[in-house]
């Protein structure tokens, strides 16, 4: 066989590889300078990387969605709290907190595939035309909605639209052949953030704050007027589960427990100069006994409020510890009618503490943090918290108060640990006991509808052993069993429940939270915390 290597001249193919090489060199370099572009060289990397996709990229591309996922991006490298707000997601966003939204004024809920009316708002156009709670809507402009796997955003920009505008439905009504006819004009809706206001005994009075929107403060004093004129002479304010909003309108709540000159919040930010906020005025509850109730979802405004209130010795506060949301945010509006919502500041109640809670960089660490708090046993025993002694402040009255992870209750009310409840809090947990109360809402709202009252109902209406049976049936086809003693404390606490939720579908929170309270241990403890001393 002939060597191959014999032939091989080396010299040869270094020349080759070099002409190779050098080819290759001058191709990308000829490429890089073609890149370099004078129009974009002051421009920001981002523009600029704008620019060559524009005009060199080999494939066509939908540029708006590029730069809104790259907006998105930007966004989440910030913080929690900052965030990209689509035009189409804009409405539904800001909404909850304008104190009103243009539509035809019904809550729903998608049940089986069909899009069923919870209830009407009262003076509302849906209440006007005749809608009635537990109706299917079926066709909305002749066009099918039910039976299609429509989703809630969907159902909502089809039902909403402006003032003055018309939309027709068909619905189907139980009981009732062939589909019900309905012209809805539009109309201004209000959102409330005062859930309900009610005396609970003859002194003590209840509001639940369930938002802070641009209403809420002028809510919340013509609630607590009400409540004046019934006898109030102590509060029991309820922030559970309020997320926040507008930190003006804290402020403006907390102004009417505090005397004049009293610092309430202050604000500071890199790009924002330290601003404090102070009671403006003579507040009209400030010798009012007051609790404030709070957990893990109370959020932003809503520790503005309970952190005032506590740092200015001013009340009790009572739960679980809140959210930890110490940050404000600016709502920016961008050219397409999107917008950003952008941390600027840290806000810090009047000891000086800020409570946000800390952040490693893991969102969704930081989102579901409250699962930690269930892993560790913290809502079983406030022995499992452990806060920072650095983070140590001190009230004028030399209460000793943390920072750096939300607001710690005065008094600390911990989830009821019993293992017989288990099979009971499966049952709610898994939404059977929920599912169960609506469906028979709407079998027999007939017969329901014969109540008047909250009164009327919570004095007539009993929940039935065969109504249990019928709950526990459903448990079992979702896999959920238990013993004789687990149903024996279920069938207690469904009498409660159960029944507060039916109330809740026929007369809104107005019916749930006065049949619900003996199950409230947070509440319960608030009002012996009350009655136990003079709360100022």
């Amino acid at each position: 066989m002939m060597d191959r290597n014999k032939n091989s001249n080396p010299i040869l193919w270094t020349v080759i590889l070099g002409l190779l090489v050098g080819i290759f060199v001058s191709v990308v370099s000829e490429n890089i300078l073609l890149k370099r572009n004078p129009k974009v060289a002051a421009a920001s990397k981002f523009d600029e990387v704008m620019y060559y996709i524009n005009n060199m990229y080999v494939d066509t591309f939908k540029k708006a969605k590029l730069e809104e996922e790259a907006i998105i991006a930007m966004m989440d490298e910030l913080d929690p709290h900052s965030q990209y707000i689509s035009k189409e997601e804009f409405d539904a966003v800001n909404d909850p907190l304008l104190g009103s939204f243009e539509g035809i004024g019904v809550q729903f809920r998608i049940v089986e595939d069909t899009v069923t009316i919870v209830n009407t708002i009262k003076g509302g156009p849906s209440e006007k035309v005749g809608i009635m709670a537990g109706d299917r809507i079926v066709y909305v402009n002749d066009s099918l909605i039910a039976g299609v796997k429509i989703k809630n955003d969907s159902v909502m920009r089809l039902l909403k639209g402006p003032k003055g505008t018309k939309v027709r439905v068909k619905n189907y009504r139980r009981g009732v052949e062939g589909l019900l006819d309905f012209t809805i004009t539009r109309d201004v809706i209000p959102t409330y953030s005062v859930d309900i206001a009610y005396m609970l005994d003859d002194v003590t009075g209840y509001i639940k704050l369930s938002r802070f929107s641009a209403t809420t403060h002028q809510e919340f004093v013509n609630a607590a007027k009400k409540l004046k004129t019934q006898g109030m002479t102590k509060m029991v304010l309820d922030l559970r589960g309020n997320g926040g909003g507008y930190l003006g309108e804290a402020v403006d709540i907390v102004d009417e427990f505090l005397p004049k000159g009293s610092l309430v919040v202050f604000t500071e930010g890199r790009f924002r100069p330290k601003t404090m906020f102070h009671a403006r005025k003579k507040g009209a509850l400030e010798d009012l006994p007051v609790a404030v109730l709070i957990d893990d979802e109370s959020a932003s405004a809503s520790e503005i409020v309970a952190g005032a209130l506590q740092d200015n010795d001013r009340g009790i506060i009572v739960g679980r510890r809140s959210y930890g949301k110490g940050l404000v945010q600016e709502q920016v509006m961008l050219n397409d009618n999107s917008a950003i919502r952008i941390t600027v500041a840290r806000y810090y109640t009047p000891t000086g503490r800020c409570i946000q809670k800390p952040f490693s960089g893991k969102r969704e660490e930081y989102l579901f943090e409250s699962l930690d708090r269930y892993e560790n046993g913290e809502l079983f025993s406030a022995d499992s918290i452990h806060f920072d002694d650095s983070l140590k402040y001190l009230t004028p009255k030399g209460k000793v108060v943390y920072g750096g992870g939300g607001i710690m209750p005065d008094v600390y009310v911990p989830l009821v640990n019993d293992s017989t409840e288990y099979y009971f809090n499966r049952i709610v947990n898994l939404g059977v006991l929920y599912q169960y109360a609506f469906d028979y809402c709407d079998r027999h709202r007939n017969e329901l509808n014969r109540y008047k009252t909250v009164a009327d109902f919570n004095r007539a209406f009993h929940v039935t052993d065969a109504m249990f049976n019928e709950l526990v049936a459903q448990a079992e086809k979702k896999g959920i069993k238990g013993n004789e003693n687990e149903k024996q404390v279920a069938r207690h606490n469904t009498d409660i429940l159960l029944k507060a939720y039916i109330a809740r579908d026929l007369f809104d929170e107005e019916g749930f939270y006065p049949i619900y309270r003996p199950m409230d241990d947070i509440l319960n403890k608030a009002l012996e915390a009350l009655n136990s001393s003079e709360t100022r």
